[in-house]
């Protein structure tokens, strides 16, 4: 009887062994997925803070809040099954979903560029704060996190494709609530830095004042700075997707000619790997630049000349 009992509770540990590192697996797995996804992340947290600007302080953190669970809902409920699904039935697909995704990153970067070089940007206006324009605000900014949603998804699966079916559900499934929580964690502190400031002004402390001050003075810097890295991580991530995607379907020409160029820096001592990096980098955001001009001349400026024309 006691050797029965002491040979389950060996069978017991095996399994709490075995599914510890499961989990620590999952972890992993889930923490390589989503850094793969970094230059999205970057670009969904510069792009959320434009959605609670004109709104009054204490509702912006309410309206980041079901943005959030709207993104949330977004990659569990309808970019998390489609996924799993494309990937066990029709994964041939996932390369140019992921492409067609890219584009549209391409797209809007260099949208972003032409508007400020032509001026046709515009201003965006401040939000009323009744309901109806908080609804429609919060609608716009789930509607735009969808594609940037599903980019990070979809990027995150191809890097665990070969995992398990439950095991990609479930590394997925950490990655849609670990993106979610940093990107609109981080917005969240973003857009409250300024609230921080004058409370920290408000104080005796003669320190705690100049931080205050540095940090009301110093927000509509980050907010640009912000703008400005989100524009370049759309070019690199939405050109690096093409090139690998191009490649994969068998154009191998511009992915080989991006190769040959990281080896060729990659040689130099002390900076080869940080040379090598830049390169594939500076090369995805020109190629990103190219076709998302490409695109906003085909949807922009093309059929605006012919309005003028007649």
């Amino acid at each position: 009887m006691a050797g029965g009992l002491v040979a389950l509770l060996d069978d017991v540990a095996a399994l709490v062994k075995l599914a510890a590192a499961s989990v620590d697996d999952v972890g992993a797995a889930a923490t390589k997925a989503s850094l793969k996804a970094t230059g999205v992340v970057v670009d969904d947290t510069a792009v959320t803070p434009r959605y609670v600007q004109g709104l009054s302080p204490e509702r912006e953190l309410p309206i980041i809040k079901r943005i959030a669970m709207g993104s949330l809902r977004n990659k569990l409920l309808i970019i998390l099954p489609a996924a799993m699904l494309l990937s066990q039935f029709l994964p041939w697909l996932l390369t140019p979903i992921l492409m067609l995704g890219g584009a549209y990153l391409c797209y809007e970067g260099a949208e972003k560029v032409w508007e400020a070089l032509s001026g046709h940007g515009g201003e965006k206006q401040p939000v009323s704060g009744d309901a109806d324009s908080e609804n429609t605000v919060v609608s716009g900014a789930i509607r735009t996190d969808f594609i940037l949603s599903a980019e990070i998804m979809v990027i995150a699966l191809n890097e665990v494709e070969n995992e398990p079916f439950v095991a990609r559900g479930a590394i997925l499934i950490v990655v849609a609530v670990l993106i979610t929580a940093l990107v609109y964690g981080v917005v969240a502190l973003i857009v409250k830095m300024d609230d921080i400031g004058l409370r920290l002004g408000q104080r005796g402390s003669g320190a705690a004042q100049r931080v205050g001050r540095a940090l009301v003075k110093g927000m509509p810097r980050l907010l640009q700075l912000l703008a400005t890295v989100g524009i370049a991580a759309m070019l690199w991530v939405g050109g690096h997707i093409l090139l690998v995607g191009m490649d994969e379907l068998g154009w191998k020409g511009p992915y080989d000619l991006v190769h040959h160029l990281e080896v060729a820096v990659s040689g130099v001592a002390g900076v080869g790997g940080i040379l090598a990096w830049v390169a594939n980098t500076l090369a995805s955001a020109l190629l990103g630049l190219v076709v998302g001009a490409l695109v906003v001349a085909a949807l922009q400026v093309l059929p605006r000349r012919r309005a003028a024309a007649h």
